[in-house]
């Protein structure tokens, strides 16, 4: 049976939540008594920093120094210097340098952290904020952003060299370029777009749920569209209009992320994952995974292994 040939890897393999705690000025934080919404941060590579883990805060994330390879949930991907990611709250990331020199990168990163719940308060009362609203919704997937290589560093810092309200005025000033930046791309899982009116997110919300909780059963989109009285073409346009994405597509994708996870997180059999993600064919699973993911998923699994800071 499936159960009986899976098996279970160490604890490492989640990722390692960052508390404050941990957060000491040695290793390039700023004092917590230095600090308010912004936090500051300056490390080389090698680090006691240079990990597999995640945070409670969005991180802004600039490489200046190397390259290597990346990894922002379950996407891994070259970076370079100019490399710059904003991920979102409890994202896992590592970036791992291929070229350091022997004595190492001392100024490889450049990074703000910042949490989310003073500037969601704020926006109920300034509506100016609400446009950094949808660029942090889109972080919760990682977006890297291109072409703002010499302004994010010289951002950095300005934020960096400011103190109290002008701090603040200098990071809004670096959070508006970002939420006007349109060369950018999304780095992890799918994607959800801006729908039109309440009813219409719920309506893909309890789709999206019923999709995510039911991988490895049978997904017919004229079911679906019965169920909310659309014809097929109607559903059909909804929810590409609704996320971006064809229904077969989403689906494909929802099954993929999933199936990056077991790749992670377990050492299931390639073949086991593939029928607990719901495709019915090895085949198939191998094409879609290397369509979406671009590498075949024991590649992928053998990439990932590197996250931790070893070579794969």
């Amino acid at each position: 049976m499936t159960s009986q040939r899976q098996r279970h890897l160490p604890r490492h393999r989640e990722p390692e939540l960052e508390r404050d705690i941990a957060r000491s000025p040695s290793l390039g934080y700023e004092a917590p008594e230095e600090t308010g919404l912004v936090r500051c941060l300056a490390h080389g590579f090698p680090s006691p920093l240079v990990r597999w883990h995640f945070h409670e805060e969005y991180e802004l994330h600039l490489i200046t120094e190397t390259s290597g390879k990346a990894f922002v949930g379950d996407w891994i991907g070259p970076f370079q210097p100019g490399h710059l990611v904003l991920c979102g709250p409890r994202l896992p990331h590592n970036w791992i340098s291929l070229d350091a020199p022997e004595g190492g990168a001392a100024g490889r990163d450049r990074v703000i952290q910042f949490r989310h719940e003073p500037i969601e308060r704020a926006a109920a009362e300034i509506s100016e904020l609400r446009e950094a609203l949808q660029l942090l919704e889109r972080s919760r997937h990682g977006i890297e952003f291109f072409g703002l290589a010499d302004r994010a560093m010289a951002h950095w810092n300005a934020v960096k060299a400011a103190h109290g309200l002008q701090r603040l005025a200098r990071f809004l000033e670096y959070l508006a370029d970002l939420a006007q930046c349109t060369d950018y791309r999304l780095l992890s899982n799918v994607q959800m777009q801006g729908v039109e009116g309440d009813a219409e997110v719920d309506q893909i919300n309890v789709i999206v749920n019923r999709i995510t909780a039911n991988l490895a059963e049978p997904i017919v989109m004229a079911d679906i569209a019965t169920e909310l009285g659309m014809s097929e073409s109607r559903f059909s346009r909804f929810f590409k209009r609704s996320t971006g994405n064809s229904f077969t597509d989403f689906v494909n994708r929802v099954r993929i992320n999933s199936a990056c996870h077991l790749l992670m997180q377990t050492d299931h059999y390639v073949t086991d994952i593939c029928y607990q993600v719901g495709f019915n064919n090895v085949a198939n699973f191998n094409r879609r995974f290397l369509e979406i993911k671009g590498m075949t998923p024991t590649e992928f699994r053998r990439q990932s292994d590197s996250r931790f800071g070893s070579l794969a």
